[in-house]
C-alpha cells in the first residue's frame, strides 16, 4: 500500500471516529485522576496509621489493575469491539504463554501467592536473609524486592524464599543483641559484669538500648586461659540495628579499657631451654 494511501486511510478513520477517540482520551484522563485520588487517600490512611504498609501496597496494586481493566473495557466497547472476543483472545494468548513459560516461572508465581497469603514478612519489614540485612520493598508474584543496607535493590525469586531460613526483625520489634568478650581468670565475675552493665547504661542514656527489658551479663564459655562473658541488651530501633551493634561494641571496648580489663585473646608463650 502506498504510504500516502495508508495515511489517508488512518486520517479518514480518525475523522469518522473522532467522538470515540475523544471519549476514550477523556476516559483515560478520568481514570488517571480517580487513581491518583484513591492513591492519595490510601497514603493518608497509611500516614495516620489507619492502614498498615503491606495492606496499603496491596490495595494500590489491586486498584491500578482494576482501573486499567475498566478503562480498557470501556474503550473497547466504545469502538464496538465485543468483549467476548477479546476475552477469548486473551485466554488463547495466556494459554500459549503459560505453555511455553519456564517451570520456574510458574513455581515462583505459586510461591509468590503463598508468601502473600501466609505473610512470613510484610512490606517494610527488616529481615536477615542470605547472611545480610535487607528491607522488604515489594512482594510480587515472581520476585520479592529487597533493599540491602548498601542501598542495593535485590530481586529474589519467591521459590528461594520458601526454601530459605529468614529471620524477620519486623519494624518496631524488641530484639536482644549480644556482645561477647574474654577476660582473664584473675578477674572476678562481679568486676567484669559491672563494667559491661556500665557500658549498657551509657547506651541507655543515648536511647540506643532499652531500659526495659533490663540488660544482663552471662558467663557463656570457659577457655583455657580466659572466661567468655556476654552482655545482652535489648533494642527496638530495628532500622539502626547494625549501627547500634557497632555502638555497643565500641562502648564495651572503651569501658573495659577504663576499668583495666584486658579483652585481648590470650596466647601461649613457651620458652625452650636448651642445654
Amino acid at each position: 500500500m502506498n504510504p500516502l494511501d495508508f495515511l489517508s486511510t488512518i486520517g479518514d478513520w480518525a475523522i469518522a471516529n473522532l467522538s470515540n477517540i475523544i471519549f476514550s482520551l477523556m476516559t483515560i484522563v478520568v481514570g488517571y485522576i480517580v487513581l491518583k485520588l484513591f492513591a492519595r487517600e490510601i497514603k493518608s490512611l497509611r500516614t495516620q496509621n489507619k492502614l498498615e504498609q503491606h495492606a496499603a501496597y496491596t490495595l494500590n496494586r489491586v486498584l491500578k489493575w482494576f482501573i486499567f481493566v475498566a478503562i480498557f473495557s470501556i474503550i473497547l466497547a466504545q469502538f464496538g469491539i465485543p468483549l467476548g472476543e477479546v476475552s477469548g483472545l486473551i485466554t488463547v494468548l495466556g494459554g500459549t504463554v503459560i505453555g511455553f513459560a519456564a517451570i520456574n516461572t510458574l513455581g515462583n508465581t505459586i510461591a509468590g501467592l503463598i508468601v502473600m497469603t501466609s505473610r512470613p514478612f510484610r512490606v517494610g519489614d527488616r529481615i536477615f536473609f542470605n547472611d545480610q540485612f535487607a528491607d522488604v520493598e515489594a512482594i510480587e508474584l515472581i520476585y520479592t524486592k529487597m533493599r540491602t543496607l548498601d542501598n542495593v535493590l535485590v530481586s529474589i525469586p519467591n521459590q528461594e524464599l520458601l526454601k530459605a531460613e529468614i529471620a524477620n526483625y519486623g519494624k518496631n520489634s524488641v530484639v536482644r543483641r549480644g556482645c561477647a568478650i574474654t577476660a582473664g581468670f584473675e578477674l572476678t565475675s562481679e568486676q567484669v559484669e559491672s563494667a559491661l552493665l556500665e557500658a549498657a547504661s551509657k547506651l541507655m542514656e543515648t536511647g540506643d538500648v532499652l531500659k526495659v527489658p533490663e540488660s544482663y551479663v552471662w558467663v557463656t564459655k570457659f577457655g583455657n586461659y580466659a572466661v567468655e562473658y556476654t552482655l545482652y541488651a535489648f533494642i527496638d530501633d530495628i532500622k539502626r540495628l547494625p549501627e547500634i551493634d557497632a555502638n555497643l561494641k565500641r562502648t564495651v571496648l572503651e569501658t573495659c579499657k577504663k576499668h583495666g580489663i584486658d579483652i585481648t585473646t590470650p596466647t601461649i608463650i613457651r620458652t625452650v631451654n636448651s642445654d
